[in-house]
């Protein structure tokens, strides 16, 4: 991997990206919110999770589920800088995903315009002086595609094809040629910046440079919307942590059992074995929460247990609401999620439910249908169960943790170049829809410790 002064160069193709550390400032990305919580947007959401679930599972290759039509939408999207000069590209902030990637400029069937209202760039590498091409001999192409064909000899350009669980796919050497949602309008962007944990992702990539740790936060005000989102050591608070289960791409960790108001919940043997443990996934690129059937129904039954009285309706044929003009956290029960190292994630009404009227409740608790590559169903926990926490993802001691946090204060991140200690303060991003108190408004600040400009 090519270092050019103080920064990284990533290059796939003709894309390069050249990580340049500054000393003395901090750059913010704005991550704004796709979707509003009302319910015209309900089936935009369904297919936004539906999509990004089986992107997730065709990443660690395991049969898809589900049955809805996928969308190619990301929950969160950011402004970066790539070129030199710089030019302005929007992307989709995926955690389930490892490489950074833009349209270029001789992409087929790249979308034209985006139902999100922003701009769309397409990358030219003859316009940029800090673009190098990449041959199939250099050490990025042979560490990131390990089973390029013998087709892929020395001198030739390095190509790279990558295809998502929903049929979509970018493919040649520069975003080049796409396929499937990818090439749609609908809430198109960019590109996609992955956050995975992979030595081809942004941070793996930064890491190894030394420009930062490889960690990660975020903060995800459930009430207000906004938040935090940091790359860097927390170092307040402090953050109780379980194990993440070994090699594996995704942010899986050991789900030891689960009550609502104390009472459990059984859990069949082996019903959630994921290489010979009970795993959950934690994705913050999920919106709500996805439990194997027979779990699923006993959460259910325990949540609609406290309104006997009440007959609940469905919504978009997936969602169970209630008409609720009380207090929502003083008319059901909590449920509790407990996890290796006696670390228990406590998920109130407020939380799995969302407000999609005034007096029109709706659970966030999904039936998953999702199974492993053992053939055993998986548990998927999104933003709905992650709200009003403070979330660490800490890939050098192999662990995730949360606190119950006031995500519209601040945390305290170090630099590592510098070894200072920055405050991190919550912003409040708008939507690209019109704004309302629904839960599922969540605005995130992407702050990136260690000082960096994409050129």
């Amino acid at each position: 991997m090519d270092l050019h002064g103080r920064g990284l160069v990533l290059a796939i193709g003709f894309v390069v990206v050249q990580l340049c550390m500054l000393a003395s400032a901090n750059v913010v990305f704005q991550v704004h919110h796709k979707f509003a919580g009302r319910k015209r947007y309900l089936k935009a959401l369904i297919s936004h999770d539906d999509n990004r679930r089986q992107r997730f599972l065709s990443a660690t290759e395991l049969p898809l589920g589900g049955d809805s039509l996928p969308t190619a939408a990301a929950l969160y999207f950011t402004k970066l800088q790539i070129g030199s000069p710089p030019k302005d590209f929007h992307v989709q902030v995926d955690t389930g995903s490892d490489l950074l990637w833009v349209n270029c400029i001789e992409c087929e069937n790249c979308p034209k315009k985006s139902d999100l209202g922003i701009p769309l760039a397409l990358y030219d590498p003859k316009a940029s002086s800090s673009a190098k091409k990449v041959t199939c001999d250099d050490k990025f192409c042979k560490a990131t595609f390990t089973d390029q064909s013998n087709e892929c000899k020395a001198g030739m350009l390095c190509a790279y094809s990558v295809k998502y669980g929903d049929g979509s796919a970018t493919s040649d050497r520069c975003g080049a040629k796409q396929s499937g949602q990818l090439g749609s309008s609908d809430q198109a962007l960019d590109g996609i910046l992955g956050f995975g944990q992979s030595n081809t992702s942004m941070l793996s990539q930064l890491s190894s440079a030394k420009k930062m740790r490889k960690m990660f936060s975020h903060c995800l005000d459930g009430k207000r919307g906004g938040g935090i989102f940091a790359i860097g050591e927390v170092v307040q608070p402090k953050i109780k942590t379980t194990p993440l289960i070994d090699e594996q791409t995704h942010y899986n960790i050991e789900l030891k059992s689960i009550d609502v108001n104390g009472e459990d919940i059984k859990l069949p043997t082996g019903i959630l074995d994921f290489f010979q443990k009970q795993a959950a996934v934690v994705d913050s690129g999920t919106t709500l929460a996805y439990f194997p059937d027979e779990v699923y129904n006993q959460i259910m039954e325990k949540i609609m247990a406290a309104q006997p009285g009440k007959k609940p309706h469905v919504v978009q044929k997936r969602f169970k609401c209630y008409k609720y003009s009380g207090n929502i956290d003083d008319g059901f029960p909590v449920v509790n999620l407990h996890f290796a190292n006696s670390l228990s994630l406590k998920v109130l009404p407020h939380q799995y439910f969302f407000q999609v009227q005034d007096d029109e409740w709706c659970i966030g608790f999904q039936d998953s249908n999702l199974k492993g590559n053992t053939g055993k169903e998986i548990t998927l926990l999104g933003d709905i169960v992650l709200s009003d926490k403070l979330v660490t993802y800490d890939m050098e001691k192999k662990v995730i943790g949360w606190i119950d946090y006031n995500c519209s204060s601040s945390i305290k991140v170090k630099d590592e170049e510098s070894g200072k200690v920055y405050e991190v303060v919550a912003k409040d991003i708008s939507s690209s829809h019109h704004r309302s108190t629904s839960r599922m408004i969540l605005g995130l600040l992407l702050f990136l410790t260690a000082t960096f400009l994409i050129t």
